[in-house]
């Protein structure tokens, strides 16, 4: 009886301990956040620097919203006037309240979409866009697709619970990096009240985003909530050059986790000029040329983010000719910056920033 009271003993002990360092190996790999699955994405880099069960398809509520803002943005004219049909009246959950027949504009109903979360917003510019909701579910899904969010399905426009309405951490990170690229898309995600009339009567909306007030930087995106759902949040911030994405669904106590998972991303991320870490020089020599020198420049913006952690390794080429012994025109591509660090490599096209004219020699008797 004893060796059996031992073995059970040592057998319940054996589990604890199982169970312990199974815990401790979920700390070392998964954020402290309370999100069921979380993510900090650096669009800059393309990089993940967070990552908790990013892959596993749940539902979003309304932070669906922001592709339908971005679809709405990109293929109405946002000054134009829409009649709120029957269909889009009396959906349930956040709303405007409109009524048939109420004539507001396109960026009005975006305003409201994107700051008070308005599901009859939604359902307005879902038929103003494609006819239908279902039509309009098949323009998000084709967008999605373009954008690589390839573990995504819509089914409506608002986010309200239906079976085959979900994404994923990574894919929402990436909706929403691509809708900020956007500028209407972006000021309106960033605004904090917004008023507007409907008739004689003015309506203010007010961002249900608290990190606008109180996170330093931030610019966006989208919160949501339903029971099902739990709450989910995604979140933008830009700092001295650097832009992150956070994104948390069913997570409790999402506000503290994004402000830790953004915390963490701006103590990573530092924004370096590339000519300043190529030391691309200013001019180079001309030959046969009234002018000396040429001034030369990058083609495209000249700060990329350099991911900085205690093992980042930074290696700089710089591809340019010694002289210039042609005639080239202001534009012309003269050279490269390829930069690498341990995480991504970004290439930028260097250029003249002036016309040259080589003169031709002159031809002797001999030639």
């Amino acid at each position: 009886m004893k060796d059996k009271r031992t073995i059970l003993y040592l057998l319940i002990i054996s589990t604890f301990l199982l169970s312990m360092m199974a815990l401790m190996v979920y700390a070392d790999t998964n954020p402290n956040t309370s999100a069921r699955a979380a993510t900090l994405y650096s669009p800059d880099t393309d990089s993940f620097l967070i990552s908790k069960n990013v892959g596993m398809h749940l539902p979003m509520a309304s932070t669906t919203k922001i592709m339908t803002a971005l679809i709405a943005i990109e293929r109405l004219n946002m000054n134009e006037s829409v009649c709120v049909p029957s269909e889009a009246v009396g959906i349930e959950g956040s709303s405007l309240y409109l009524k048939e027949g109420d004539i507001i504009t396109v960026a009005d109903l975006v305003y409201s979409l994107l700051l008070q979360s308005a599901n009859d917003a939604a359902v307005v510019l879902a038929l103003k866009t494609s006819g239908s909701v279902e039509a309009f579910a098949d323009l998000m899904n084709e967008r999605a697709a373009e954008i690589g969010a390839t573990d995504t399905h819509f089914e409506n426009p608002h986010g309200l619970d239906s079976e085959n309405h979900y994404t994923t951490a990574k894919d929402l990170a990436l909706i929403a990096a691509c809708a900020l690229k956007n500028d209407t898309f972006r000021r309106i995600a960033s605004t904090y009240k917004y008023s507007f009339r409907i008739g004689d009567k003015t309506r203010t909306v007010v961002n249900h985003n608290k990190l606008l007030k109180s996170y330093d930087g931030c610019i966006g995106v989208k919160t949501g909530y339903t029971k099902k759902c739990g709450r989910c949040l995604v979140s933008a911030a830009y700092r001295d050059g650097v832009t992150l994405v956070a994104v948390t669904l069913s997570a409790p106590d999402d506000w503290r986790d994004h402000k830790n998972m953004l915390d963490s991303g701006f103590e990573l991320l530092k924004a370096e000029k590339t000519s300043e870490l190529a030391q691309i020089p200013g001019e180079i020599p001309v030959i046969s040329s009234d002018k000396t020198f040429v001034r030369i420049g990058l083609r495209e913006a000249d700060t990329y983010t350099v991911l900085y952690k205690d093992d980042t390794e930074v290696s700089v080429d710089l591809s340019l000719p010694t002289y210039i012994a042609r005639s080239i025109k202001s534009g012309e591509k003269i050279g490269s910056i390829i930069i690498k660090t341990n995480y991504f490599t970004k290439e930028a096209d260097i250029i003249a920033l002036e016309d040259i004219t080589v003169k031709k020699p002159k031809r002797s008797f001999f030639n």
